[in-house]
């Protein structure tokens, strides 16, 4: 038996926010610990970070490093970064199965986002993964679509 891959497509709905003239945000739900949680889609954010509270509460036995980079932009100068072990992602159909992320304390845009009666979310996912999967965000069909290889086993006659 051989295999052969083929490419997986895989269309997300975007939920996009108004930051009260303060531009846009887009949202995107993904699935983690079997719960269902919001992320910023930034492109902006070279990496994905998770929020260190929220990610703590959703699993407390989850191993989170101390690092030694500090981490720069989401509204801040610089902060204390940390990173950890993430399995188990999910966006739409797409399945994860291990990365590094970065933990943060985003609790400033939680915060902001809840004064503007926004959804908490669990952090932002950033161009590690955007890039790695060839996201394309679609804001007028409000979509963000995905590219994955999926294997696939195929019966190949070899003839000599």
């Amino acid at each position: 038996m051989q295999f052969a891959t083929s490419i997986m497509i895989i269309s997300v709905p975007l939920n996009i926010i108004d930051l009260h003239d303060d531009g846009f945000h887009p949202l995107v739900e993904v699935g983690l610990f079997g719960k269902t949680f919001i992320m910023v889609l930034d492109t902006g954010a070279s990496k994905t970070a998770f929020d260190q509270t929220t990610i703590t509460e959703a699993n407390e036995t989850m191993s989170i490093l101390a690092s030694e980079k500090l981490s720069t932009g989401l509204g801040t100068n610089t902060m204390e970064s940390f990173t950890a072990t993430v399995t188990d992602l999910h966006i739409g159909e797409l399945h994860i199965a291990e990365f590094e992320a970065a933990v943060l304390d985003l609790s400033t845009i939680n915060v902001a986002y809840g004064q503007m009666g926004h959804p908490k979310v669990l952090g932002v996912l950033g161009g590690d993964i955007l890039m790695k999967y060839k996201a394309v965000i679609d804001y007028g069909r409000k979509t963000l679509t995905l590219k994955t290889r999926k294997p696939q086993k195929v019966k190949l006659k070899i003839v000599t």
